[in-house]
């Protein structure tokens, strides 16, 4: 028996006994995070950097992907306890096997705030494609079938009234093959978050046709997600980390979204972050980037079920995922508001 199984019991026996969960370990656990270098995990970063992980017990080791699915499949294994990123047919079919759940909100599109970009390959924009609306019939780039992309492209062909068929959508695996795939003309169109859609937007290969808030309005582009085994056997850890989690949303928030925090606080927030994110490039080239990402996440981890179920109906609408999939397999609303 480990340790970590010992905690694990003795925790649950005092939560059974109060009929509450803990909010913090009695002792040092060691967990492994998974991230993209991303801003938009950038509450992960604040929470290790400022020591709220520290301060609840938690020993945080951060493994990085490059892509969603992997880390829903790491987290599946139990190669990595928490993860953070867009729902994907992946996730969701782990979900209807019993083997992950959403635990709680992280990004999302907010009216004020700048989002995610619809962007047009400059051969495509002066051969007539200056508008969502004139996306039926063109090539849009998603990274897999499925993912986040797919889903932006469909919403967008439903609210302008064309058949989502029209949109040929193009999965090139990677963000990196897409951005050159869009910036050579290989492909028409893509939708992507704003730290890296303005740097695009600023080249001559690329134009900006459109926001996707005004397409799918206050989208939770990302959820916080764990393994069912965390929520079931360790149920404190799960809130321990969202407690810890949400401290560094709220300062993210404060000092970049809100810039409530001064001057000071923003400028030091991109230097923190700019220790995962953009870090092979001098701070004075990062930085811009960096505040270009400013994106809401969400406060306490609140988690918007009107948009998830959306997404999940999408999933299904396409045959992406089994269609007996329901909400309460894909989240645990235990943790979290929901609204």
């Amino acid at each position: 028996m480990t340790v970590r199984s010992i905690l694990s019991g003795v925790l649950m026996g005092a939560a059974v006994m109060t009929g509450t969960f803990a909010t913090t370990v009695s002792a040092a656990e060691k967990i492994t995070v998974g991230a993209l270098r991303f801003t938009s995990h950038a509450a992960n970063f604040v929470a290790f950097e400022k020591g709220y992980f520290k301060d609840a017990g938690l020993d945080v080791e951060f493994k990085f992907f490059q892509a969603a699915q992997p880390m829903a499949l790491a987290i599946a294994s139990g190669d990595v306890d928490f993860g953070l990123t867009a729902i994907s047919g992946g996730l969701i079919s782990l979900a209807d096997k019993g083997a992950i759940k959403v635990i709680g909100g992280a990004l999302q599109e907010e009216d004020g705030v700048d989002g995610q970009i619809i962007l047009a390959s400059k051969a495509a924009f002066d051969a007539g494609l200056k508008t969502p609306a004139d996306l039926a019939g063109k090539s849009f780039g998603v990274t897999t079938a499925g993912s986040s992309f797919h889903y932006m492209a469909h919403k967008i062909a439903d609210k302008e009234g064309f058949d989502r068929k029209d949109i040929k959508i193009r999965p090139l695996q990677k963000v990196g093959a897409v951005i050159g795939a869009l910036k050579s003309g290989q492909i028409d169109a893509w939708s992507i978050v704003p730290h890296i859609a303005k740097g695009l937007v600023a080249s001559p290969q690329v134009e900006m046709i459109g926001k996707v808030s005004d397409y799918v309005p206050n989208y939770q582009v990302t959820t916080v997600f764990t393994s069912t085994k965390n929520t079931s056997d360790n149920p404190e850890l799960v809130k321990t980390f969202l407690d810890a989690y949400s401290k560094g949303a709220a300062d993210f928030n404060a000092a970049l979204v809100d810039q409530s925090a001064g001057d000071t606080a923003a400028e030091d927030m991109v230097k923190l972050i700019h220790k995962y994110v953009y870090a092979d490039r001098p701070f004075e080239k990062a930085a811009p980037s960096i505040r270009n990402g400013a994106m809401r996440l969400n406060a306490q981890a609140a988690l918007n079920m009107t948009s998830v179920e959306d997404q999940l109906n999408w999933f299904k609408s396409e045959k992406l995922v089994p269609a007996g999939v329901t909400l309460d397999k894909l989240v645990d609303a235990r943790f979290v508001e929901t609204f």
